[in-house]
């Protein structure tokens, strides 16, 4: 399935809020350097979605705040 989140680097609490368009909100503590945000709203959405993060992929939107998310259920 693919899924459109909205990334938030620098948060004070990680988490992840879903708005009334049905887009996830991922909010993450760490910076938006050399991939670390990115790694960040991949762990949190495999927790959120209870799966492994070898099953979570990003395909669009490394360098953005609009990403694509790719999540293979297994």
């Amino acid at each position: 399935m693919k899924i459109s989140v909205i990334a938030h680097p620098n948060a004070k609490k990680s988490h992840i809020e879903q708005d009334l368009l049905g887009t996830l909100h991922v909010y993450v503590h760490e910076p938006p350097l050399e991939g670390k945000a990115n790694k960040a709203v991949i762990e949190s959405l495999a927790a959120h979605f209870h799966t492994k993060k070898a099953n979570v992929f990003l395909i669009a939107g490394e360098k953005s705040k609009n990403k694509v998310i790719e999540i293979i259920e297994m």
